[in-house]
């Protein structure tokens, strides 16, 4: 796109200051893909606000290994991205893993999501990384869509999740960034 489109899709580090519309993405976010998935009394209750200030805490106490990236369409950020080392249980392993990506609802099939995608795993190649896993609800449909469309196969595990006493799967996806 041209730099000068006031509509171009553009990706930078999130700041401090983006932590009130990140957090507010991803209620929206869990609201959207989550619905019948979900109870949709847990997802009523999630609370930009409260998400906001445990967000800022983990950004003002990161230690650098975990990247996050926002999408912004002239002033207004419409994604958010977040990766780091893998984790296994609490043990992190040598592999890399995309802990989230969230677009507001509202600016799904803008291209915001693919190009958070291609800057995550640039970035991701460009620190040494072999390959990128990721967890995703096993009924959300519309992310595994996406996730294959970005070259993400699932590799056969999976993860129980329980929320207010539903199961709610989770499968591993992956994808080779060298070869």
């Amino acid at each position: 796109m041209n730099d000068d489109d006031p509509l171009a899709i553009r990706i930078r580090p999130m700041t401090l200051a983006d932590c009130d519309r990140v957090s507010e993405i991803r209620v929206l976010g869990w609201q959207f893909a989550y619905r019948e998935l979900m109870p949709q009394s847990f997802l009523d209750a999630l609370s930009a606000k409260d998400d906001a200030e445990q967000r800022r805490a983990r950004f003002e106490q990161g230690d650098g290994s975990v990247v996050n990236l926002v999408a912004s369409r002239g002033e207004e950020i419409v994604g958010w991205a977040a990766f780091g080392p893998y984790r296994d249980g609490e043990v992190r392993a040598g592999d890399v893993e995309l802990y989230a990506i969230y677009l507001d609802p509202e600016h799904l099939g803008t291209g915001a999501g693919r190009a958070l995608m291609q800057e995550s795993l640039r970035q991701c190649a460009a620190l040494g990384h072999d390959r990128v896993l990721l967890w995703v609800v096993r009924g959300n449909a519309r992310a595994r869509r996406f996730y294959e469309r970005a070259g993400f196969r699932a590799d056969g595990a999976e993860e129980p999740y329980e929320v207010e006493g539903v199961s709610v799967p989770e499968i591993r996806y992956v994808r080779e960034l060298t070869g």
